[in-house]
């Protein structure tokens, strides 16, 4: 296993401070000018698509899924164990600053997704029976004709297998027993089982199950958390302008809290915030495209705009009420880690211990565990019709009944795990599925640039 481990680690690195961080940063800033600052000029108009038909109970679509089940589908993947362990692991390794570069990243992420769910909804197809299909495989063989299309599609669709619907769904699980470990004591392998059945049940209902309990979960769950986390903030009010001010500081200064040269801390902190940010909005990684693609709306342009309001709930939300939350309660005011790194202070356990300095530790650790379960839970879903939609691709419909069982395996097995091998190999695969989704929409950047300015 720690061979393992220190392999993964060893290409996680190059991928995420050579690759990764280039490749987001020049596809947003592409695509926030080719769109004319999309992410702003629709922002307004995005969040009326999102909230101005709210439901909670959207119904069984005949073909497809209402724009906000599509919607909500897309926020529980991207609201998960990221916003909570992996923002954690970020202000850990990068310091207060990595959350800075996280907002970054998603401020032009908003424009990425943007293109990403309009060639979803561009170049998606209708089977014969009726039923709605479309992803960045789609889009990919649109972007490259011929065998380097197909090609590159296949390879996306097996990242994305292994990336979310077997590694992925394993980092959530994981998480998930961990934390009610911590809060409560029971043994993870316990609550992987159930977790497994639970996922197992949804799973057979299909995609308008999943998009039931996605669309009811995802408002429940965020409202709970902002909440508990909002209750933290004002407690400790007194802190919050040196908790910002951490968070700018620290951006660019960040050797001063995390140690070692100032170039060398100064890349940890903004790879942290660029991977950690991938994992937690996912704008550039192909994987909401999924959701996107089976929105029934007027126009591609439609589901675009409500797309970005995705990534702004949960990076400028979810994740920015997690950072203030650590940051206020453990770095200012003299917190256990205003000086840096703490003994037995972890990612996992990051989110705990602050809650416990507000809520106490038994109620602390049981309020995370329940919003880590639920953040967790509802990603697991979204992930695995990801990754199911991708293995349908390649071996058919009839393949799905396989790939359901090998994932609640990977299920229960993430919960009985190392926890930093399934994070380094989901990490892996979510970069790696980065590169063919984001050369095939730049190649398809007019078409997106159309649909911004209103032709399409």
């Amino acid at each position: 296993m720690d061979t393992v481990l220190n392999i993964v680690k060893t290409i996680n690195a190059y991928t995420a401070d050579y690759i990764l961080v280039f490749l987001l940063i020049f596809v947003g800033v592409f695509f926030t000018v080719k769109t004319r600052f999309v992410q702003v000029r629709c922002f307004g108009e995005g969040m009326k698509k999102v909230f101005g038909k709210f439901s909670l109970k959207g119904g069984k679509q005949k073909n497809g899924l209402t724009s906000f089940q599509a919607l909500a589908t897309a926020i529980a993947a991207q609201v998960g164990t990221g916003n909570i362990v992996g923002a954690c692991g970020a202000i850990l390794v990068g310091g207060p600053g990595a959350i800075f570069w996280m907002w970054i990243i998603a401020f032009l992420g908003m424009a990425t997704i943007y293109a990403e769910a309009v060639l979803a909804q561009t170049t998606r197809e209708i089977d014969g029976d009726g039923s709605v299909k479309g992803g960045p495989v789609y889009y990919i063989k649109k972007a490259f004709k011929g065998k380097a299309g197909n090609v590159l599609s296949a390879v996306f669709a097996v990242f994305t297998i292994l990336a979310l619907g077997f590694m992925g769904t394993m980092v959530q699980s994981n998480s998930i027993g961990e934390a009610v470990y911590n809060a409560v004591g029971i043994a993870p392998w316990i609550i992987g089982i159930i977790v497994a059945l639970a996922s197992a049940v949804i799973f057979i209902g299909g995609i308008n199950r999943i998009a039931s309990v996605t669309e009811k979960i995802v408002p429940v769950m965020a409202v709970f958390y902002i909440v508990s986390c909002l209750i933290i903030v004002v407690s400790r009010i007194a802190y919050i302008p040196e908790s910002i001010g951490m968070i700018f500081k620290y951006a660019f200064v960040p050797q001063a809290i995390i140690g070692g040269g100032f170039g060398s801390a100064l890349k940890q902190a903004i790879s942290q915030g660029a991977k950690r940010g991938l994992f937690s909005n996912e704008a550039g990684m192909g994987s909401t495209p999924h959701a996107h693609a089976l929105a029934n709306v007027e126009k591609p342009h439609d589901q675009g705009v409500a797309a970005m309001i995705s990534v702004f709930i949960d990076t400028f939300v979810v994740l920015t009420l997690t950072a203030l939350t650590v940051i206020s309660t453990l770095y200012a005011g003299n917190g256990i880690l205003a000086d840096g790194v703490e003994a037995g202070v972890e990612k996992t356990n990051m989110a705990q211990i602050a809650f416990g300095m507000v809520f106490g530790n038994g109620l602390g650790g049981v309020l995370v565990a329940i919003c880590l379960f639920f953040f967790a839970f509802s990603t697991i879903l979204s992930w695995n019709l990801f990754g199911k939609i991708n293995f349908e691709y390649l071996f058919g419909k009839k393949a799905a009944v396989v790939y359901s069982v090998i994932s609640i395996v990977f299920i229960f097995l993430g919960s009985c795990l190392s926890n930093k091998l399934v994070w380094e190999l989901t990490d892996m695969f979510n970069y790696l599925m980065v590169i063919p989704n984001a050369l095939a929409i730049i190649c398809l950047w007019r078409t997106v640039a159309d649909s911004a300015k209103g032709k399409k």
